[in-house]
């Protein structure tokens, strides 16, 4: 597999990683060491808003610091336009992301009503910006070592 098709792919289990609210499966992505920096993108100048230093730490703020799901609720956050550069053994990747807030509609009790048909609930944009992480090779693996999260919309934490 190409280094490029190996970096979409860390980009895909991060992704998954905070879908699924899964801090361990988060912190393996990234250097023991790792850096993530998130940024409001304010009309084009970046507002610092938040780091987190080393894997572990990156791990515990996705299992306790974002939101939980609510009842029959999920995110997906997708990936988009991804721009790589590999050089040896350190790469860049730079992806627009978009996080939908998916809620089923809870069935009533005496079924879906007349008329009702396809999928029932809600799908809203969230969350908007751009992934732009600093990688690096380690042992034949990509991971992350400098991850810049850059929001379109402002964030409370």
């Amino acid at each position: 597999m190409s280094d490029e098709r190996e970096i979409q792919q860390l980009m895909a289990r991060y992704v998954r990683a905070a879908d699924h609210r899964d801090g361990a499966a988060m912190a393996e992505l990234f250097v023991p060491e790792g850096k993530v920096e998130i940024f409001y993108n304010n009309a084009g100048t970046p507002e610092p808003l938040g780091e987190l230093i080393g894997s572990e730490a990156i791990g515990a703020a996705v299992t306790t610091m974002m939101k939980p799901h609510p009842p029959r609720g999920w995110s997906h956050h997708t990936t988009h336009d991804p721009i790589i550069e590999v050089n040896g053994d350190t790469g860049m990747l730079d992806a627009q992301f978009v996080v939908f807030n998916v809620v089923g509609a809870e069935k009533p009790e005496g079924g879906w009503p007349e008329g009702a048909y396809g999928a029932q609930g809600t799908i809203a944009p969230i969350e908007t910006g751009y992934y732009r992480p600093i990688l690096k090779k380690i042992d034949g693996h990509w991971m992350i070592a400098h991850h810049r999260i850059y929001l379109d919309l402002p964030m409370a934490f």
